[in-house]
């Protein structure tokens, strides 16, 4: 940028999602999913808030053909809405079952895809599309 004298950094990135059922996305984010609860804040007029930690955030840019491409090879067909969660787990066989069992919506079961990943997608509270991956090769 013309004129700037350094970089500026950022510390950290928070993706902030409007739950209108609010006990039931702490229950699924926090207790099913795992997130581990940084903060509980409450705010005049009944209003609340909960930061839960989710290890390391990364913003992943995409253009439309990418986007299309990562549907077909998760779901095989375009579904995301234009902003999408992806959790990196562990072992997505098991937590897909986890999450469908506290009450997520399976889209589409783990698949392997071309960059050396299992992925899976469903659909959780507050309106977010999740995708569940697990790095093959480490």
């Amino acid at each position: 940028m013309p004129g700037s004298v350094g970089k500026l950094r950022v510390l950290q990135m928070r993706l902030v999602v409007e739950a209108p059922d609010y006990d039931e996305a702490i229950r699924f984010y926090r207790d099913v999913l795992g997130l581990e609860e940084e903060g509980a804040f409450s705010g005049p007029d009944g209003a609340h808030v909960t930061i839960l930690a989710a290890g390391r955030a990364t913003l992943e840019l995409a253009n439309p053909a990418q986007k299309r491409f990562i549907d077909r090879v998760e779901v095989g067909r375009d579904i995301a809405p234009a902003h999408r969660v992806a959790f990196e787990v562990e072992d997505a066989d098991g937590a897909t079952r986890r999450l469908v069992d506290g009450g997520a919506a399976l889209i589409a079961a783990p698949v392997e895809t071309p960059w050396r990943s299992l992925n899976a997608r469903l659909s959780g509270p507050a309106g977010l599309q999740l995708t569940l991956f697990q790095e093959l090769d480490r």
